[in-house]
C-alpha cells in the first residue's frame, strides 16, 4: 500500500535536515524534493489550516522560523510531523508527500502571493493584519 491511492510512489528515503530546515524526500520513482519546515507547516493537511471544506483555508503566517521536530510513522501510509509552535495534528499521508515534492514551487509562490494579497508576513514578529486577527467572542444571552 504506497498511500491512500495505491498508485502513488512510497517513499524510498525521508531525511530530516534541522540545520537547513527541510525535509529530503525521495520516491521509488525518482521523484526527490527538499520541502522546507515552513511549507510543510503552511500547507498541513489538518483541519486546523485546511479548514473543513473548500473556502476554509486559514492562512498560516509569522512561520518563518518554525522547525520540524519529530517525524513519527503512521501505519504504512503517512508520518505525523510535530513542529516547534506546537501543530502536530496533521497526517501526511504519501499522496499528499508526493504531492508537496512534486508543486513544491507553484505552492510556495501561492503561499507568498496570499501572503502579500493578506498584508501579512512570514516574519513571526510581523504585526498581525487586522482582516487576521482573532474576533472576541461574542456574549451568549443572559450574561450581562
Amino acid at each position: 500500500m504506497a498511500g491512500l491511492n495505491p498508485d502513488t510512489p512510497i517513499p524510498t528515503a525521508i531525511t530530516l535536515h534541522q540545520r537547513a530546515r527541510t525535509l529530503e524526500i525521495s520516491f521509488e520513482d525518482g521523484v526527490t524534493a527538499n520541502l522546507s519546515h515552513e511549507l510543510l507547516r503552511v500547507y498541513s493537511p489538518s483541519a486546523e489550516v485546511r479548514g473543513h471544506g473548500r473556502g476554509q483555508e486559514v492562512l498560516q503566517f509569522g512561520k518563518q522560523d518554525v522547525e520540524l521536530r519529530e517525524i513519527e510513522p503512521v501505519g504504512n501510509y503517512a508520518v505525523k510531523l510535530i513542529f516547534s509552535d506546537g501543530h502536530d495534528s496533521g497526517l501526511y499521508s504519501w499522496d499528499y508527500l508526493y504531492q508537496l515534492a512534486c508543486e513544491h514551487e507553484s505552492l510556495w509562490g501561492e503561499y507568498l502571493r496570499r501572503l502579500q494579497d493578506a498584508g501579512a508576513s512570514r516574519d513571526p514578529a510581523a504585526p498581525i493584519p487586522e482582516a487576521l486577527r482573532p474576533k472576541p467572542a461574542a456574549k451568549a444571552c443572559g450574561n450581562h
